[in-house]
């Protein structure tokens, strides 16, 4: 657990980016992170891209549904005891977001669901040719069984907008939601984090 500490005092929230693999998921992830803790906020990041995988592992590591709930659960302690957690996992099926959801509501904590929506091509372009799975990664699902929220807290188009651009939007949602503070005290009296543009990084 990296505290590093960064402490604002603003309350602990799991945000949770979900997409097809190579939508923008890790990236935006820790474009956000790195300005959150600027802010002095507490950040962790649960990641499910292979080369940077942190989430649980497991028997339920090729079981997508049960896998999305392991991780659902350890965000959800880590965003109860302070910290802003940032989920970088596809979470293929619906249902399994709504349970993590439903876990969170449970207990009063904040959980923000991140859509990031781009094009089955322009996706599988930003993809490495050939990823090998990390120790934590699980099985990766067929892009065609991934559902894609209905009704998520924010959806971006990651196709048409910057890093910069995204990670700003995200945090601008958690700064209406009363997630975090709209400026937190810290070394940077800027608003949006920064970054190069999407092309050609990963999920």
């Amino acid at each position: 657990m990296n505290d590093d500490g960064l402490r604002c005092g603003c309350a602990g929230a799991t945000v949770w980016f979900t997409g097809l693999p190579g939508s923008g998921k890790t990236t935006i992830a820790q474009a956000l992170a790195d300005a959150l803790r600027e802010r002095r906020h507490r950040v962790e990041i649960l990641d499910g891209d292979p080369r940077y995988a942190t989430l649980p592992t497991g028997p339920a590591r090729d079981d997508p549904h049960r896998h999305t709930e392991r991780t659902g659960l350890a965000a959800e302690v880590l965003a109860r005891n302070g910290f802003l957690t940032l989920v970088s996992a596809t979470a293929p099926g619906a249902a399994g977001r709504a349970a993590v959801r439903r876990r969170h509501e449970a207990s009063g904590t904040p959980y923000v669901e991140i859509h990031l929506d781009a094009p089955r091509p322009v996706c599988a372009k930003r993809r490495p040719a050939e990823e090998e799975p990390g120790p934590a990664a699980p099985t990766p699902p067929p892009d065609e069984a991934y559902e894609p929220p209905p009704d998520p807290d924010l959806r971006l188009t990651t196709h048409h907008m910057s890093i910069t651009q995204t990670a700003a939007a995200v945090y601008a949602l958690l700064a209406d939601k009363g997630v975090v503070r709209s400026r937190c005290p810290g070394p940077t009296d800027e608003n949006t984090p920064r970054s190069d543009p999407l092309a050609g990084h990963g999920s």
